[in-house]
This record gives structure tokens, C-alpha cells and sequence, in this order.
């Protein structure tokens, strides 16, 4: 965060979907084939960095998370040192550290250069043009190992210098997307990251043409409330870029930057992971196929600094250890979604009699999972309407919750807000 701050009617259910829905509004889908991210357990999932060169050992814990993607600033004051002379070995480094891994990479085309515009967003001619000169040079570099090509990072609040104006930024990601399409048409090119979902700013943008060269359109949707109040904003976001987009183009909604500090005023740590949890499934729910959660490890020591703990881990680092970092509740909850529900895609909302309740069906193949919470601040004993059978339960950090079985009115359970995975027990493993 980069600112201040019963049997066979149940058989027949399942089979036909009567009585879920698969889709938050109705909606495009969340790809179009041309490499942009699958709404699939974990290639949905990724996490803010701020490094090109990991410390040893970071990356395998970063990757056994099951994050696959992050994101990372790709900083034109640092990679054009001498005007008009790149340098982007730095980035070099980081894309050979990510790839064993195959971890993808969300670059973030920003902010300004001092010997462009007084140092200042770019607001002239020249200053647009040699920040597309600049970004078609990176992309050049590097095309064809499915980067995604973020315009800016939240230019609608302070960083954009001196204050914000949308329309420099329009004509500023034009500009660069112009370039972008003349020396590598195939890459994907998204924007604006504004901060939260500011539909001001996001009509503007679109106003302006920029869905003619966007592939996608990126929000931050920061907020103190709890993930599923995003989803009347996603609803209404989608709706305007519909209104919008090109004939024909599909433009999905990326969740590029989203989080919550562990020492807000009525935070902790603990219901920071429940929070990680309920943001991305909350997000595939809604057909968002890409989550950055913001932020990888902790920034600083400081009880009392919210920037310091938005991460999935802590900040200090062993290097002698296994793990390098201590690993927070957020990256259990990481670990465990990305673990139990690998290789699944969102299914269904299984519609329940209270609307406070969730049960999310994933599908793999034949096979299906669950996944269900509450809103309620206390327990709530519940029947969920699953098909008869035996089940194992598992919270949202990987400790078992033992099995249930599922009659002819439901399975019970007790439903809290942190989610809990169910999955079927095969026949083996009912014997044992």
C-alpha cells in the first residue's frame, strides 16, 4: 500500500446449477487467450515486491506460498541514469530469480525522470515521449515472457506530481501505449492502478480511448471494510467499462494492489489472514482473474506504523534458517488456498438462506470442492446443502478440523469468518 494512511433434488442441484450463481453481475470473462491471467487456483494469485534482487532463500518461500505472479515497480529514474542511455540489468536479474519458479511478473511503468519535465510527471510533449521512448525500450527487452505492462502506479492521489490530472494521464498512457504497440503489438498493456476504485478518474481514463489500447483495467481496492463489500463496486466498474469498451473487446478487472495492515485500529494479525483468504476468493467470485496482495514481507519494526505490516511475513531475515521469514497467519492463509484448491476454478456460488453466509464451489475436472465463511462476528451453526457423503475439513491456516458427514438435509457445520475448505473423502480414505 503505497499511500497515508436432499439426495437426489441436491444430485439434480449440483448438476444443473439451480440455486447458485457462478457469476458476482453478469459479466465478460475474466481471459481472452491472449496470455492475460486464468481465474485458477494459484496462476490467479500473486503478491507485491520491492526488490530486484532477492535475499537466498526468499524466492522458494515466496513460491511455496503458491504466489504466481508478483508485482514490481520498473522505475524510469533508475534504469535511464544518463538521458536518452538505458540501463535494465537490474530487472535482468529479477526476471532469472523468478524463473525457475515461473513465477510471472506485473511491471509497473512509473513515475518520472529529472531530466524530463523539471522531474515532474510528465505534462509536456517531449516528457510523454520520452517516457514511451523509455517504456517501448523495456518492453522491447523483454517481450514475449508474459509481463503484464502496468501505465502508472495510482496517479488519481499524490504520485502523480505535482498534484493529480487526469487528462496528462491520459495523454501520457497513449502515449505509451502507442510505442508499446509499434515495437511489440502482442504484449499486454494495462492500467490506470488507481488507488481504491475511483470511477471519476477510471470514466476519464475511458473517455480518453484508453480501452483501445488497455487489456485490461487495474484497481487498488484498499478499504477497512471487509473483502465482499468490493463487489457493488466491481458491478459498477464493470458496467462502465462496458459502456466504454471497443466493440467486440473483452476487458477484465484486475485486483492489482489490495491489502490490510495488520495494526489498523481493530486489526491484528489474525484477522489479517482471514482477511488474504476472503480478498482472493472473493475476487474470483466477482471473475477477477488476478489478486496482488500488497505486500510480500513486512516493511519495518514500528508497532504503531501501519505501512509497516501489511506483509504475508515479517520483516526481519534469517539467513541461516528455514525459513528465511517468519511466516505471519496471511501467508498460511496463502499457502493453504493456493495448496487445497490447485489446479480448481471457481464454479458457483452456492445460494444460502442467509445472506451474511458464503459457500463458494471450486471444480477440477470431476471433482469439487468448498470453500465457506461467514460475515456474522460470531459462530453460526449451519447445514450446508452438500451432496450425502463423508468430508474432510480444513481452516484457512492448514490445521485439520476433522470429518463431518453430510445426511439427506446438509452437512453441519460450524461457519465462522475465517473460511473453511471441504473436500470429499474418497473411499480409501473413509476405510482408513
Amino acid at each position: 500500500m503505497r499511500k497515508p494512511f436432499l439426495v437426489g433434488m441436491l444430485s439434480f442441484w449440483f448438476l444443473t446449477g439451480v440455486g447458485g450463481s457462478s457469476r458476482c453481475e453478469d459479466k465478460p470473462a475474466g481471459t481472452d487467450g491472449r496470455g492475460l491471467p486464468e481465474a485458477v487456483v494459484p496462476q490467479a494469485f500473486g503478491v507485491n515486491i520491492h526488490f530486484t534482487d532477492p535475499k537466498p532463500g526468499e524466492m522458494n518461500m515466496l513460491a511455496e506460498a503458491g504466489f504466481a505472479w508478483i508485482r514490481m515497480d520498473l522505475t524510469w529514474a533508475a534504469t535511464e541514469r544518463e538521458k536518452g542511455q538505458y540501463d535494465f540489468s537490474a530487472y535482468d536479474r529479477l526476471l532469472a530469480a523468478l524463473e525457475p519458479h515461473k513465477i510471472r511478473v506485473l511491471f509497473i511503468l512509473d513515475y518520472s525522470n529529472r531530466f524530463y519535465d523539471k522531474g515532474l510527471s510528465p505534462y509536456t510533449d517531449e516528457g510523454r515521449q520520452a517516457m514511451a521512448r523509455w517504456a517501448a525500450a523495456a518492453v522491447q527487452r523483454y517481450q514475449g515472457r508474459g509481463i503484464l505492462w502496468e501505465m502508472y502506479n495510482e496517479p488519481n492521489i499524490h504520485f502523480w506530481k505535482p498534484k493529480p490530472n487526469v487528462q496528462d494521464y491520459v495523454l501520457l498512457a497513449k502515449e505509451v501505449g502507442k510505442a508499446i504497440r509499434h515495437v511489440a503489438p502482442k504484449e499486454l498493456y494495462i492500467g490506470p492502478a488507481t488507488s481504491q476504485i475511483d470511477m471519476k478518474f477510471l470514466e476519464a481514463c475511458f473517455q480518453g480511448g484508453l480501452l483501445e489500447y488497455w487489456d485490461a483495467v487495474s484497481v487498488h481496492p484498499y478499504r477497512h471494510k471487509p473483502p465482499e463489500t468490493v463487489r457493488e463496486e466491481y458491478a459498477k466498474l464493470r458496467a462502465l467499462i462496458d459502456k466504454y469498451a471497443p466493440p467486440g473487446k473483452k476487458i477484465p478487472i484486475l485486483s492489482g494492489e489490495w491489502g490490510y495492515s495488520a495494526v489498523w485500529k481493530n486489526f491484528d494479525e489474525t484477522k489479517q489472514g482471514k482477511y488474504l483468504a476472503r480478498q482472493f476468493l472473493v475476487n474470483l467470485l466477482c471473475d477477477v482473474p488476478l489478486s496482488i496482495w500488497y505486500d510480500w514481507h513486512d516493511d519495518g519494526p514500528d508497532p504503531k506504523e501501519p505501512e509497516h505490516h501489511f506483509g504475508t511475513v515479517r520483516e526481519p531475515y534469517f539467513k541461516d534458517r528455514t525459513p528465511v521469514y517468519d511466516p505471519k497467519p496471511a501467508y498460511l492463509a496463502a499457502k493453504t488456498l493456493t495448496t487445497q484448491l490447485a489446479g480448481f476454478r471457481f464454479a458457483q456460488q452456492v445460494k444460502l438462506p442467509e445472506e451474511e453466509d458464503y459457500l463458494l464451489r471450486f471444480q477440477k475436472g470431476e471433482e469439487s470442492r468448498w470453500v465457506a465463511w461467514t460475515l456474522a462476528d460470531s459462530p453460526r451453526e449451519r447445514k450446508l446443502p452438500l451432496p450425502e457423503g463423508q468430508y474432510r475439513l480444513i481452516d484457512h491456516t492448514g490445521q485439520p478440523l476433522g470429518n463431518r458427514t453430510a445426511g439427506p438435509d446438509g452437512l453441519p457445520i460450524t461457519l465462522t469468518d475465517a473460511p473453511q475448505y471441504i473436500l470429499p473423502l474418497s473411499r480409501g480414505e473413509i476405510s482408513r
